[in-house]
């Protein structure tokens, strides 16, 4: 990822006309979110998840794909879900694992680890119903029925209707970079709970190298020192993924485990790792 990239301000109004030039094609639909931003805002003034439910539903409206960054393409949906299965089971998931994906979205990888897994091994969550609805369409078009997922609406990260140590992977691509950093604390303060000792949470986000900032109140873009100082004050270690930065993905990855894990620890999972594939 180039450095200039990094250090850009896209809230900057330089930033932001230099781009319409470039891309002139584009502006019609960032003036449109502009305007949607404007009035859900006002809506849902200080109520993130509402606001961000209703960016959603909109999307949606258009175009499932859309509503989960895959833009109205479906080739580029399939790709983006085959990038992150990939990555996951290069890093070891397992069909014997239990996995929770956060803002599961309408499966675009999700459809992909259902498939991997034992049945009722994974488990989706998403803020938004029309896209779980859309989610309930691709397990049928896919044929994964069998495979008996879980998919749940929630309206916030604390977990409290999931067991203790109950994950051995959870995963989160696309949502911290739609999340201030009050609903990214709410996550760390509650994952460790729900995640097996030996597990792993491994999450993308769109990351800078110079002022933090954002981008109407749908894009942020934060300094990994931030995200890592957050996991630590709640026990947990996080790790910058350097593997995954040579993936054709604009953003970065984080893995976080539980700060105390032990090499013992991480010996009993590699040995039930080996134990649950074929």
């Amino acid at each position: 990822m180039g450095s200039s990239r990094l250090s850009r301000n896209r809230k900057a109004l330089l930033h932001k006309v230099r781009y319409a030039l470039r891309h002139p094609g584009r502006v019609p639909a960032y003036v449109r979110r502009s305007a949607r931003d404007a009035v859900l805002r006002v809506k849902f003034r200080g109520n993130h998840v509402g606001y961000y439910r209703a960016v959603m539903a909109s999307d949606a409206a258009r175009s499932a794909e859309a509503a989960v960054g895959g833009g109205p393409s479906v080739k580029r949906w399939t790709w983006i879900g085959q990038m992150q299965f990939d990555y996951l089971v290069e890093h070891g998931l397992a069909p014997g694992h239990r996995m929770l994906e956060i803002g599961c979205g309408n499966l675009r990888a999700g459809r992909l680890f259902i498939d991997h897994l034992e049945p009722g091994h994974y488990y989706g969550i998403d803020i938004s119903p029309d896209i779980l609805i859309a989610a309930k369409h691709t397990l049928v078009r896919y044929g994964l029925q069998p495979k008996l997922p879980y998919l749940t609406v929630a309206d916030n990260l604390t977990f409290d209707f999931l067991p203790d140590a109950h994950f051995d992977v959870v995963h989160a691509h696309s949502v911290f970079s739609h999340s201030p950093l009050h609903v990214i604390e709410e996550c760390f303060a509650n994952v460790g709970r729900v995640l097996k000792p030996g597990g792993f949470f491994d999450f993308t986000f769109d990351r800078t190298e110079g002022e933090e900032h954002q981008v109407l109140h749908e894009d942020f873009y934060y300094r990994t020192e931030t995200l890592v100082g957050l996991a630590a004050k709640h026990g947990l270690a996080a790790t910058f993924m350097e593997d995954w930065e040579s993936r054709p993905h604009g953003q970065s990855k984080i893995r976080i485990t539980h700060a105390e894990v032990t090499a013992e620890d991480r010996a009993t999972a590699d040995v039930r790792a080996k134990a649950d594939a074929p």
